[in-house]
């Protein structure tokens, strides 16, 4: 199947990921965690904005008993990482003696989800599991464990999916690399 090509802003991305393939990842990743997380009343926590199509996707999916909530974070400016997380919506919830399962988009240097488990260790959870959709292994900076991964990818700027570039494109329904001219 020959790659679709869209321009967003200045730039030209082209398919990587059908939809097709992101749904039956979704469905794979739901099955584990309907197995994984039966008896653990576990609360769902995606990372705004990018991890919104991923749990909402998955999370139509779960038919444990559990809760979702959102927090949202912000770390990249255009196509690189700052490197630096800003907290800009936290946690109302509960979460001592709880699952919590952290709900990302994208791992790539690690920062980020580092950060997050370490704020949510002070809440006491009973254990933290990670979930995240894509993973970059090249870019990483900190070692997170990851429980669940969708896809693992190269380390490329990508988009789609809930993912963006300045805030466009986040709506696309498969996911999208930089092309490199």
């Amino acid at each position: 199947m020959a790659k679709k090509r869209i321009k967003v802003l200045e730039l030209v991305f082209e398919t990587s990921i059908s939809e097709e393939r992101i749904k039956a990842e979704v469905e794979r990743i739901a099955e584990e965690m309907n197995r994984d997380l039966a008896d653990k009343n576990p609360i769902f926590l995606g990372i705004l904005n990018g991890a919104f199509m991923f749990a909402s996707d998955l999370f139509k999916q779960i038919t444990i008993p559990c809760q979702i909530t959102f927090l949202k974070l912000a770390s990249y400016e255009g196509t690189k990482t700052t490197g630096a997380v800003k907290q800009l919506i936290g946690i109302n919830q509960d979460l001592r003696d709880r699952t919590v399962v952290v709900l990302e988009d994208i791992v790539d240097t690690g920062i980020t989800l580092d950060t997050i488990v370490r704020q949510l260790n002070g809440y006491e959870p009973r254990e933290i599991l990670l979930a995240t959709m894509l993973h970059k292994p090249d870019a990483l900076q900190r070692q997170v464990r990851l429980d669940y991964v969708g896809f693992e990818i190269p380390n490329e700027f990508v988009l789609g999916y809930g993912l963006d570039y300045n805030g466009y494109a986040r709506n696309l329904p498969e996911i999208y690399t930089l092309v490199k001219e």
